[in-house]
């Protein structure tokens, strides 16, 4: 799910990038929203996290992340979007978007399940 096909499953419109620390990621959610970010932190199966670069000028610097662990024969996830300078609108709507976008990770990474992009938040 880290890799950019992985991420054009649950994420965004369109990606490139590998996942190495220092790689540049290009996220594409469509006209106007070609964003980019740096891979800061990579273990594979255990760990991706992207700065943010060139995106919303609130999403600039802040970091996006899993960490995974194995607790009893499971996986747990945890998610975070860290480093916003203030809690403001944006990140609301930010919070409940990627609420939205979890669940598809989860239906992807459980059953496989993909949405069409443009379906994604009505899903």
């Amino acid at each position: 799910m880290a890799d950019a096909k992985g991420l054009e499953k649950w994420w965004t419109k369109k990606s490139s990038g590998k996942p190495e620390v220092g790689s540049k990621y290009e996220l594409d959610f469509g006209p106007g929203y070609i964003w980019q970010a740096a891979v800061s932190k990579y273990e594979p199966g255990k760990k991706f996290e992207l700065t943010m670069g060139t995106s919303d000028p609130d999403w600039e610097g802040t970091r996006v992340g899993f960490e995974v662990e194995e607790k009893k024969g499971n996986s747990q996830v945890r998610f975070y979007h860290t480093g916003w300078s203030s809690a403001n609108e944006h990140y609301r709507i930010s919070t409940y978007c990627w609420a939205m976008y979890l669940r598809l990770a989860k239906r992807y990474a459980e059953k496989g399940e993909t949405v069409p992009y443009e379906k994604r938040l009505d899903a």
